[in-house]
C-alpha cells in the first residue's frame, strides 16, 4: 500500500539525493502495511517528484530517535528539537530504495479531487 506524504521541496531533495534517510513525522500512519511512499514537494513546486520504500519506522522518544538517526537526519539538531518540543514520542521512516521521477507530476495524476495532505493521505495504488 501505498501512502502520499507533504514534503518541503529541500528535504524532498535530500532524500531524491540521498543525503536524508529518514523523514521524521510526529503521528504515524495507523496502516502497517505501508511500504511506498510518493513524495509531494510542497510550494513552490506543488507536484510529486518521486517516491521511496519505506524499510522501517523508529518509534521512542525524541532523544532516542535522535541518537539512532542523527547521522542521515538531513536536519539540524535545532530543527528536530524545535519539532519535537513538548512530544513524549518521536516517529522517523527510515527511507530505503528511492525513485526520482524523471518529470515531476501534478497531484491530478493520482485521481480526481486529491489534495495536498497536511500529514498524509492513502493512495489505493
Amino acid at each position: 500500500m501505498k501512502v502520499l506524504l507533504s514534503i518541503k521541496p529541500e528535504y524532498a531533495e535530500k532524500i531524491l539525493d540521498g543525503s536524508k534517510k529518514f523523514e521524521f513525522r510526529k503521528g504515524i500512519f495507523k496502516n502497517e502495511k505501508i511500504t511506498t511512499v510518493v513524495i509531494y514537494a510542497t510550494m513552490p513546486i506543488g507536484k510529486i517528484v518521486g517516491e521511496f520504500q519505506v524499510d522501517s519506522v523508529l518509534t521512542g522518544s525524541p532523544d532516542a530517535v535522535w541518537a539512532e538517526t542523527k547521522k542521515f537526519a538531513g536536519i539540524t539538531k535545532e530543527f528536530f528539537d524545535m519539532y519535537y518540543e513538548g512530544r513524549e514520542k518521536a516517529f522517523a521512516i527510515k527511507i530505503g530504495s528511492v525513485d526520482k521521477f524523471d518529470a515531476p507530476l501534478p497531484l491530478s495524476a493520482l485521481g480526481n479531487n486529491i489534495t495536498p495532505p497536511q500529514s498524509y493521505r492513502y493512495l489505493l495504488a
